[in-house]
Formats: structure tokens, sequence, C-alpha cells
């Protein structure tokens, strides 16, 4: 009786039912401020920008979006997970894991899977792909914050032991530079030039194929390209070939193209632009036809001689608002940027075609003097739910055209 009283005494004590559970994740933000959660995805640190994304489905393409690379994704919507993974709603050109999203902050724990679609729960699919997650955060605080202060650097850490260097988590958080400089595409663009030849998804029949041959050819540049785009190019018709970011411009007119298409991506514009922006102004000047996204609509304003500016909280959701000047109309569209075109920078021949209705900022322009336009917003994506899919005929039109669009300010 006394051993069995000395063991059931050297046992620890069982925790109060009312005790608050142990922390298993930490986000620790660059000026000390640490928030305690529960861990989910791959055990470990990584650290990068924080940002927010407003958008309530979508969470497996947010999460595998090359241009998110460098950066920590904060969920608005609480209940991401739900519908769990699958195989096919991924958007980085390589199937494993790749250098994209570093960490995601999440408010609600994730529950089963509720889609008939879903082929892995969202805990395993994260541990996979080598993204470190936190759920159990007050995101509205965060993103509140955000909106205040701007997109802080921070460092997430999940530990099932919940054992934390505190001190070491907030010097780590402290050091990280600045997204103002830093080229992100390299670990993210094709090593290789490809063909692509995959269309739109249908419900029943999967992604379709187009045989290629007898449509107009288009060199996309990949700077973190997202499929979509390239399967609404294929849809449209187009023979696609990708190259990587650090093609020459002699090596892609040597391709003949019909017309270039310049992706999404992350990172600082004016960082790739120190061997991007030579390459698109030799494609200009060759007045080869001439679509951008995203980043590649900031690579073509500084090849124009623009500027670019890194804006507070960026623009990261599926519900933004975009005029169309050019035929009155507005769109509901998904948005990805932390860095904008200054349009006071650019020249005469540079007409400014999409505002933001939320704040203003640049969101497209089309050249006087040369066929070619882009756009900030991803019109690939379906928010709207196909509000921007007509950019893609519009390439198409002026590639057949050869001739520089007739912007009126409708």
């Amino acid at each position: 009786m006394l051993q069995d009283a000395a063991a059931q005494a050297s046992k620890p004590a069982a925790p109060e039912p009312w005790a608050e559970p142990v922390a298993t994740a930490l986000l620790v933000l660059a000026d000390g401020t640490i928030l305690e959660g529960f861990g989910i995805g791959k055990t470990g640190i990584a650290d990068g920008e924080v940002c927010f994304n407003t958008s309530m489905t979508g969470y497996q393409e947010i999460l595998t979006d090359p241009s998110y690379a460098g950066q920590i994704v904060t969920f608005t919507f609480p209940h991401i997970g739900n519908v769990g993974t699958n195989d096919e709603d991924l958007e980085s050109l390589e199937a494993a894991p790749a250098s994209g999203v570093r960490g995601t902050v999440i408010a609600s724990a994730v529950t089963k899977p509720s889609s008939w679609r879903s082929s892995s729960h969202l805990d395993g699919w994260l541990d996979a792909r080598g993204i470190v997650g936190i759920t159990g955060i007050d995101t509205r605080a965060l993103t509140a914050r955000i909106r205040d202060h701007g997109m802080p650097n921070a460092v997430i850490a999940n530990d099932p032991e919940g054992r934390f260097d505190r001190e070491a988590l907030k010097a780590r958080a402290a050091a990280l530079a600045p997204m103002e400089g830093l080229d992100l595409v390299p670990p993210v663009t094709s090593q290789a030039t490809s063909e692509w030849s995959e269309t739109v998804w249908a419900l029943g029949d999967g992604y379709g194929k187009r045989a290629p041959g007898d449509g107009l050819k288009v060199v996309a540049i990949d700077y973190g390209v997202k499929r979509n785009i390239l399967r609404l190019l294929a849809q449209a018709g187009c023979d696609v070939t990708v190259v990587p970011a650090t093609t020459s411009a002699e090596e892609i007119l040597a391709l003949k193209p019909d017309g270039v298409f310049l992706s999404n991506g992350p990172g600082d514009p004016a960082a790739t632009g120190t061997y991007a922006v030579p390459v698109i102004r030799k494609l200009l000047d060759e007045k080869m036809p001439t679509f951008g996204i995203c980043l590649g609509h900031q690579l073509m304003g500084l090849a124009l001689g623009g500027r670019t500016v890194k804006m507070g909280q960026g623009h990261h959701g599926a519900n933004h608002p975009v005029k169309d000047k050019t035929t009155g109309k507005v769109e509901i569209v998904s948005m990805n940027h932390g860095f904008a075109v200054d349009p006071a920078s650019l020249p005469a021949s540079a007409v400014e075609t999409h505002v933001s209705l939320f704040d203003g900022s640049n969101c497209g322009l089309t050249l006087t003097d040369r066929p070619a336009f882009s756009v900030q917003h991803h019109p690939e994506a379906s928010p709207g739910p196909r509000d921007s899919h007509y950019l893609f005929e519009r390439f198409v039109t002026l590639m057949r055209s050869g001739e520089p669009e007739k912007a009126t300010d409708a």
C-alpha cells in the first residue's frame, strides 16, 4: 500500500478541468508582441511578412499561390480547412512543395473535411507542403492591427510540446529584412522552358486539354505564374510556352511568339526589375503584343519609366471592386499585392484603364503607342464569378491586330 501511494504521488498531477490549455504555437511580431495559439501543419519555425486575406473561399489556391512567397497569410474568414484539400486546386506549377507562403494564421480549429472532393485534411496537407500554421488566434484584432500599422514581419513557431525560446523568437522577428528590396522570384520561377496545354475545369470532366499547333503562340514569362492563368490562355486558343524569369529578350523573340505574357509573382518589383525590366523594355520596343498581370503589371510600369510604391496593408482578397475606365463597368476581382504602380510616374503614352474603388490605386494601364496592356488584379480568379475573363480575349484580339488599344475614359 505504501509503495502504491508513493508511485501515485510521483505521477504528475492531472490538469484541472478549468485550466488553460498549453499553447502549441506562437506568432511573434517584430515589435515583440506574442500571440498564443495551437499548432497546425509543419512542426518548426517560419518567418515572413504578415498579411491578411479577406476571401471566404479558395484557401488552397491562396496557400499555393507563388505570389505569397515570403509571407504569412492571415485568413479573416474563420472557417478555414472545412472542405479539406485535393490534388486539383493547386496554383503553383509544381505539385510538390514549393517555396511559397511561409505560414498561415487561422481563427478557428480546423474541422473534419466536408467536401466530396477532399483527399486530405488541411493539417496533413500543410505539413506535407512545409507550411507552419497556427489556429486559435483573434484574426479580427490582428487584421485591425495590420490596417492601422501596416504589414509586420513575424515569426511563427509550432511545437506540439509547447517549448519555445520566446526571447530568441522575438530577436529573430525583429531582425527580419523588410519586403522592400527583396527579389523573391528565383525560388518560384520555372527552372526550364516547358509547354502548357491544360484548359479550365468542368464538373464531371476535370481539366481539359487542347491540342497545340494551330493557336496563337504565347510566351509566358514565369515570375511565379498561377496555373489558372495558363489555363485561361490555353482556353482562349493559345499555344503557351512557359519560360524562366531570367530568359533574355533575344531568346523569347527567337521563339517567334504572337504575344508575350508577364506573370504574377512575389516580392519587390523594383528588385526583380533589375533583370526583368530590360527584357520587357526590349519586347515593348519591338512592338511585341504584351499582357501583364500583378507583378507583370508592376514590371511593365517600371519598364515604361514609372515607379512602384509599398502599400500599407496591400490588397489581398476576392471581394475588391475595380472599375474598368474603358467601359465604365465595375468588376469584383481577386487581389494579391503589396506594391502598386504610381500612375503619376507614368509617361503620357501609358493610360490608366482600371482603378480600385477601395482606395483609388492604379489597377491597369494600356499603351497608346505600342500593343501592350496590364492589370494589377487577377482576372483568372472567379469571385465575380467571371467578371474579368474578358481580358484574355482582349489579349487575343490585341495579338491578332498588332495595334495599340484605343483607350477611352468611359
